[in-house]
């Protein structure tokens, strides 16, 4: 078995972690969307033990190096990693927070409100989304490499890019988000704390 493995995920995994310990609960449900190789999950479950994480993705290849790590961790913590496609309907259950690193600049522009519905679907009353990555603020790059990160991307797929920070906001304003935590990461990146108001 393969385990998947990430330089930003190794790089970022800690700075995520200060702003996770502050915000989510200490005890209760999280569900995890795009756990990629694992290595996020895996830190942030060895970190938060009183926390029950529910990693997911839709490929299998991710979910297989998720499930090689947590076991190899001996964390008891960590449930199997689900198949979850943000797009789909998703079969999960009440959670407490929802968390995202790293996923809306390099998917489909629906993802942002399909994010937003299924996290607001499956969170309990006063329940954390949490979205991680690089935005860029009223329209405009907020750094040099960002906007050639952006240029690349939108190479690779035209309907990629980094996205807006105020149209993340206004689209989970609309699935009853509050915007409670705005939080400058390394790397001109972003952490941006919601919490279910409904």
């Amino acid at each position: 078995m393969t385990v998947l493995a990430s330089a930003p995920a190794d790089r970022n995994k800690g700075p995520i972690l200060e702003v996770l310990q502050r915000v989510l609960p200490s005890q209760g449900d999280v569900l995890e969307i795009a756990s990629g190789s694992g290595q996020h999950v895996e830190a942030f479950a060895r970190a938060l033990p009183g926390l029950q994480w529910w990693p997911s993705d839709p490929d299998p290849h991710a979910r297989a190096s998720v499930d090689e790590r947590i076991t190899r961790e001996g964390l008891t913590n960590v449930a199997a990693a689900l198949d979850l496609d943000v797009l789909s309907h998703w079969a999960v259950n009440f959670v407490d927070a929802v968390i995202v690193a790293n996923l809306l600049h390099i998917s489909l522009p629906q993802t942002l409100p399909s994010l937003c519905q299924g996290a607001a679907e499956v969170l309990r009353t006063g329940g954390i989304l949490h979205i991680y990555g690089p935005f860029k603020r009223h329209g405009a790059q907020t750094s040099d490499s960002n906007a050639a990160f952006d240029k690349s991307l939108r190479s690779h797929n035209p309907a990629w890019g980094i996205r807006d920070m105020e149209r993340v906001i206004e689209v989970a304003a609309s699935c009853n988000f509050d915007n409670i935590e705005i939080n400058d990461m390394p790397a001109n990146n972003f952490s941006l704390v919601f919490e279910l108001t409904r």
